[in-house]
């Protein structure tokens, strides 16, 4: 289970007198692993967009679109047509209609159950993620991919791809957000992989219906996933400072107290 690793289990590995001096940097530990997870995915992204810039990726987004089609005919992809179907259902999870509506639903959640803060928080991490995706869009400039006919229809810029970078700005940061506001490790667990896969399917359709160079997909997991975890590190702080409820609230809108995790 993914709660076996959580650091607070290694602490209680420690002996007695190590333990109790752990114990305090736990927080800041936490702080320090979020940090450096999206100084290396801001690395990654920094480094597709200069090898996309000087064209070195050419050969391999081409090679790995073409895996995904039948030799000699670039407008079949590999598959029964049933799979093209799911993928077209799949990758409508990242579109921006889906997102919204998804953002909104937690957000509605949250208010509900008396985290308003919480709530108004996921409406501001996810909005600022869209725009950053689409002001990098704009940057970029890179057109679609022409090498393999595209099964859905397709009319922005390429880099980096926004369904890919939008799903890891939503889900990831969503599934944050659930790790610091409940307290049962079931939960936290069940939430990140959800997370997770979604946004990696999403990903994958994208390269599969022809829409994006797989660079594309790539750079926007890695914008996407620095993205949430910065904001996992802002709710963490707002969270020390009761701005942003916890696990314990109730209704009330108090900070949280510590819970085993």
């Amino acid at each position: 289970m993914m709660s076996s690793f959580s650091p607070r289990r290694l602490v209680q590995c420690l002996p007695l007198r190590l333990r109790r001096l752990a114990g305090p940097l736990l927080p800041e530990l936490a702080v320090l692993l979020a940090l450096l997870g999206a100084a290396l995915g801001l690395l990654a992204f920094a480094f597709i967009a200069d090898e996309v810039a000087e064209g070195e990726t050419h050969a391999f987004d081409e090679a790995v679109l073409l895996a995904f089609r039948v030799p000699g005919d670039p407008a079949d992809p590999l598959g029964p047509p049933w799979l093209e179907i799911i993928m077209r259902d799949v990758t409508a999870l990242g579109g921006t209609t889906v997102l919204t509506l998804i953002t909104l639903i937690v957000a509605g959640f949250l208010a509900m159950d008396g985290k308003r803060a919480a709530a108004l928080f996921v409406l501001v991490a996810t909005s600022g993620g869209g725009l950053l995706s689409y002001a990098l869009k704009l940057g970029f400039d890179r057109p679609r991919p022409d090498l393999v006919a595209h099964l859905v229809d397709v009319s922005t810029l390429s880099f980096p791809s926004g369904h890919a970078m939008g799903s890891a700005v939503t889900f990831l940061t969503l599934g944050v957000l659930i790790v610091r506001t409940e307290s049962k490790r079931r939960i936290k667990a069940y939430a990140l992989a959800v997370a997770v896969s979604l946004t990696l399917l999403v990903g994958f359709s994208r390269v599969y219906l022809g829409v994006h160079w797989p660079t594309d997909v790539l750079a926007g997991w890695c914008s996407g996933s620095a993205w949430a975890l910065l904001c996992w590190i802002i709710v963490l702080l707002l969270q020390r400072r009761g701005k942003v409820e916890g696990s314990s609230a109730n209704g009330s809108g108090g900070p949280d107290t510590p819970t085993p995790s």
